[in-house]
């Protein structure tokens, strides 16, 4: 098979993208090379372990080490929080599965929007979701560089911490400009090394367990539904990145198969290393002591071995998770538009593809945080900063709701006529859970973030706006010269 990146069209032969029957078990599309772009040894289709390191590594970022303390003084009941967003994940995993069979290409949430709703739900979805990758990028640096602080202290130099921020940035940047040979390298490697340390502590951990640890099941004076949403609420975050096979189902080999289980076994890995260490850590970490706690997976390592080198245990297992993530989010942040481009939704730039990655996605991008970033330290506005990248949860919502939307108007619209019944009920129960669990994140997200997500939706309407009326006026001077 040839190592060149897979690459499909993203847009619909007619005006009409509706008119394509989704369902129907097409022939693989013809895959070639972007025109001006010869077949790179730098390029390189992702496989199915590939496919899953990417999803697992998206999924699983930096957040892992500071949950147990997060969720702990709500008691263990938020394990039971844990549990009904694992099952939640898992059905939208299900579907953007079921929805890469129909569209197996490069763009994920953009793609099925437009085959369902049109140009305009497709901007949304891509538009949405470019803004959550981007904003994400830059709290994952921050967040990242409070963990280099414990190896190599910085915090005392603003201009030290604004280096070290950026360059954890570019690193990734860089690869990803490299080729997507690079890239599902290096995210091979970091989602080895994380899983490593994470599962000795995981599965290590339960060794140590002393159920005397665990404090009560419920604590404080919330009702058993309002601790398990209260907690619920703060693992929201914690699911993100599920679609990522969907977002680059272009650059996964035998997208129709892989996407899907790359897709399910992601998110399956990921909720065992989260559930698994959430436990371990409750069980070694005396109650009182992890509720007030600001490195969890220290204190269990110190509990289970000893010593005070933890922390820096600890540190370094953060920084290579936070890589990376921001390695998979990267590629993740330039294929949106890029799909959006091709189909005149976003500016023609975003289309310039090199080495099977869309380099001008990935610059405007890593600019983009790298600004967000750098204006965090020397502002001084952490509170804003905190609420943007609360806004990167109700916007990444946005394409999840638009997706299982176009699931359930695959199925209902008599487009899912090739499906036996057993299939069709199944896959209707799952789009409605998979839209259910959507709106509980939205719901997660806040009043304060749903505003400001609102307003930065309604500031891509601008921007659709001219792209539609520039491609309105493209068509009627090539129907003129016809």
């Amino acid at each position: 098979m040839s190592t060149a990146i897979a690459e499909t069209t993203t847009g619909t032969p007619d005006a009409n993208p509706r008119s394509a029957n989704p369902q129907s078990e097409q022939p693989q599309p013809e895959r070639h090379h972007p025109a001006g772009e010869a077949p790179s040894k730098h390029a390189r289709s992702f496989g199915l372990p590939v496919a899953t390191a990417l999803v697992v590594g998206n999924i699983i970022g930096g957040g892992i080490f500071l949950l147990p303390a997060s969720v702990a003084p709500y008691g263990t009941i938020s394990l039971v929080a844990f549990g009904i967003l694992t099952l939640g994940a898992l059905a939208l995993a299900l579907v953007f599965g079921r929805l890469a069979r129909r569209h197996p290409q490069t763009g994920g949430p953009y793609v099925y929007a437009r085959a369902a709703f049109g140009d305009f739900a497709g901007f949304l979805a891509a538009w949405s979701y470019w803004i959550t990758t981007w904003v994400s990028n830059a709290a994952l640096a921050v967040a990242a560089v409070g963990y280099l602080d414990v190896l190599v202290p910085i915090h005392e130099s603003t201009a030290a911490t604004i280096a070290a921020a950026l360059l954890i940035q570019w690193l990734p940047a860089l690869a990803n400009l490299a080729g997507t040979r690079y890239v599902g390298a290096v995210q091979l490697v970091a989602t080895v090394l994380k899983f490593v340390p994470l599962l000795l502590v995981a599965v290590g951990g339960l060794f140590f367990f002393d159920s005397a640890n665990l404090g009560p099941f419920r604590a404080g004076d919330a009702s058993a539904v309002g601790a398990i949403s209260a907690s619920a609420a703060i693992l929201l975050f914690s699911y993100l990145g599920v679609e990522s096979a969907a977002v680059s189902a272009g650059e996964v080999r035998d997208p129709r198969r892989n996407v899907g289980r790359a897709t399910v076994l992601g998110t399956l890995g990921a909720a065992a290393l989260y559930l698994l260490g959430t436990l371990a850590v409750f069980g070694t970490v005396a109650h009182d002591k992890l509720v007030t706690s600001t490195a969890p997976f220290s204190d269990a390592v110190d509990v289970m071995f000893g010593g005070s080198w933890g922390g820096a245990a600890v540190a370094c297992m953060a920084l290579v998770s936070m890589v990376g993530a921001l390695n998979g989010w990267t590629l993740l942040s330039a294929q949106a538009p890029y799909a959006a481009a091709r189909d005149g939704l976003f500016p023609k730039v975003f289309t310039v593809k090199r080495r099977g990655v869309p380099t001008v996605g990935v610059l405007v991008t890593v600019v983009l945080a790298s600004l967000l970033t750098v204006y965090n330290y020397t502002a001084g506005t952490q509170g804003v900063f905190e609420i943007l990248v609360l806004v990167t949860t109700f916007t990444a919502t946005v394409p999840y709701l638009l997706s299982t939307a176009a699931q359930i108007y695959f199925l209902l619209s008599g487009q899912g006529e090739k499906v036996s019944r057993a299939r069709l009920t199944r896959d209707a129960v799952l789009a409605a859970a998979a839209f259910g669990f959507s709106l509980w994140l939205v719901a997660g997200s806040g009043y304060a973030a749903v505003y400001q997500g609102v307003l930065f939706l309604f500031a891509g309407v601008l921007v659709y706006a001219a792209m539609a009326a520039r491609k309105t006026r493209a068509t009627s001077t090539a129907r003129a010269e016809g």
